[in-house]
């Protein structure tokens, strides 16, 4: 299972899945935001989120939980932290923006929008998991 998610990761992917050895859990997916090559898709959000799994070999299950993450664009660069309270859980969160313009008329011409959804992430995530006959069990509280 753990080679299964690995093989989401893809340079065309806006998110990575990576070892999770350090935040104590088996695998983290992570949006690619500090990617100069995808600050276009993700616009001025404030805030991410990661997903945390912990792979249950013994029930064939990938438990998940996502953590949020506050961002800050300093000169056009996003740098990550973790918000100031922290929120677990499931977390499904858009955000949308647009940029208008006047056109010679003085007419508002809409030049630009965006449009970036938190669960965007897991869907490829739950396919990896679903296709191989395991369970994707999202953790809302308790032990991951």
């Amino acid at each position: 299972m753990r080679a299964a998610l690995l093989g989401v990761n893809g340079p065309d992917e806006p998110f990575t899945v990576r070892d999770g050895r350090a935040e104590g859990v088996d695998l983290v997916a992570e949006w690619k935001i500090a990617d100069v090559r995808w600050y276009g898709y993700f616009g001025n959000v404030t805030t991410v989120n990661r997903t945390l799994m912990r792979i249950d070999e013994s029930k064939r299950e990938v438990r998940s939980v996502d953590e949020e993450w506050s961002v800050t664009w300093i000169g056009g660069t996003p740098r990550l932290q973790l918000a100031g309270s922290r929120t677990r859980g499931q977390i499904n969160k858009k955000s949308y923006s647009a940029t208008f313009t006047r056109d010679e008329a003085g007419n508002l011409v809409k030049e630009r929008q965006q449009s970036f959804s938190s669960a965007e992430l897991k869907p490829p995530l739950q396919h990896a998991v679903t296709s191989a006959g395991w369970t994707w069990r999202g953790v809302v509280a308790g032990k991951l």
